[in-house]
């Protein structure tokens, strides 16, 4: 999926993680996280981001992730829609994303 615009997805309330995508004209995913955890959890949050753009298809994007301990499903859900957003898509094919967890 190419990203076309600026988006975003999520809060920075507890529990929650905040997701900003920009167009990346250096080519790959670069992704910048702020977290409250991110000692204990950082490295699972950028590799869960990583694995859900890649699952989408994203090759160029920045990623601005703001984490308040967002759990995985959260992370996951905040960056679909944030993709989603981006490309510019009305309609998510949940059936896509449904068969990941299969």
């Amino acid at each position: 999926m190419e990203i076309k615009q600026n988006a975003s997805a999520g809060t920075t309330e507890s529990s929650d993680i905040l997701i900003t995508l920009a167009q990346n004209d250096a080519k790959g995913i670069h992704i910048d996280l702020d977290s409250s955890v991110e000692k204990q959890f950082g490295r699972q949050i950028r590799a869960k981001i990583q694995e859900t753009l890649e699952k989408l298809a994203v090759t160029n994007v920045k990623v601005n992730a703001v984490d308040k301990g967002a759990l995985d499903c959260t992370i996951e859900a905040r960056t679909i829609a944030a993709v989603y957003r981006a490309a510019g898509e009305e309609m998510i094919d949940w059936q896509v994303i449904q068969s990941w967890n299969v």
